[in-house]
């Protein structure tokens, strides 16, 4: 039997055990960039007047399900719609969890319920970041920042692109690279869930519930406002985005998160944080490509790269950066690499 479909009969009598019950089947909910996978056990009758579950399989050594555990906890103190956690199986790297459904922001949104749909999120994510306090989570640090952007030369540059940077192409992204990472770490630090956008977001009662936090981290302020406005799957005009971005900037001070006084100086941090998750998304893509077959995150790149080179032709400290990026376009162009 293939080691999948073992972990998945694995998974069968966990859930089965802690339902006491067979009388239910366990079918495919979906599935993410990591090794994690998840299954609805769907009650085969109505006899026993169960809702739909959603058992997760993360398999060890590969994942760990106690940070999953921990944010979950942190989520549902904060007043935030996360699934519950009703069994585990810690070692096996199983859990049982309520299910917010099958329809995610993504699938739901168009230009008549987006306004709503968005201030709904910006709102959970002030709560979120309201119940932030330091030494809880894993610190988003300079190193973490640091790795996050490597991604960028490692595996989009090198690997997607097949492209060898010259030193000074190599010093220009190292000077860009420090100056991004010194505006990142001036920002005030709250709980980060780290991919706060619409493949995570479902439409729910209360609205939204929130999925994949187990990556949380205690960093940058604007980093969640930045996953949500500028995400890698949906895009909207910028006078929407930026209308949405001084909601949640409102909202934000009047809750009294640690916002700048100024509206611009708040834009700022957020157009530069931005970069440094763009230059990390692109690498992630092409290295979900590249190195696992997920070749469907590359039909993404252009959104990511739009946002990427928009913000860098903003500021002149990142004008080396946009010339960077516009010799990767048109080497681009020569090759017909797709991104």
């Amino acid at each position: 039997m293939p080691a999948a479909d073992l972990r998945l009969a694995q998974l069968y009598e966990f859930a089965a055990a802690r339902l006491g019950h067979r009388d239910f089947s366990c079918v495919p909910a979906s599935a993410d960039a990591s090794f994690r996978r998840y299954f609805r056990i769907v009650p085969a009758t109505p006899a026993y007047g169960e809702a739909t579950l959603i058992a997760m399989d993360a398999p060890p050594p590969q994942e760990d399900c106690r940070p999953f555990l921990a944010v979950a906890a942190l989520l549902r103190d904060a007043g935030v719609h996360a699934p519950r956690v009703l069994a585990d199986d810690i070692e096996q790297g199983f859990l049982l969890l309520t299910d917010l459904g099958d329809t995610t922001y993504l699938q739901a949104l168009d230009g008549g319920n987006a306004a709503t749909l968005y201030l709904d999120a910006i709102d959970t994510l002030v709560r979120w970041q309201r119940s932030s306090r330091p030494g809880v989570l894993p610190a988003y640090d300079e190193t973490l920042l640091r790795r996050e952007l490597e991604l960028f030369p490692d595996w989009f540059i090198g690997r997607h692109l097949q492209c060898t940077l010259t030193g000074a192409e190599r010093a220009t992204l190292d000077a860009a690279f420090a100056r991004i990472l010194a505006s990142n770490l001036a920002e005030p630090r709250v709980f980060v869930h780290r991919d706060y956008h619409s493949r995570n977001l479902m439409l729910t009662t209360p609205n939204p519930g929130v999925l994949d936090f187990q990556d949380a981290v205690y960093g940058p302020l604007s980093y969640d406002l930045v996953s949500l406005l500028r995400d890698a799957y949906i895009a909207w005009d910028e006078e929407i985005e930026l209308d949405w971005a001084v909601r949640y900037w409102e909202r934000a001070r009047k809750a009294s998160l640690p916002v700048p006084a100024e509206f611009a100086t708040f834009w700022r941090n957020f157009e530069w944080m931005g970069v440094q998750r763009q230059l990390k998304v692109l690498g992630i893509f092409a290295r979900l490509c590249h190195r696992d077959g997920k070749r469907g995150y590359v039909g993404d790149m252009p959104r990511v790269w739009r946002y990427l080179r928009r913000a860098c032709g903003r500021y002149d400290e990142l004008a080396p950066l946009a010339g960077l990026l516009d010799s990767l376009q048109g080497m681009r162009a020569r090759t017909a690499v797709s991104f």
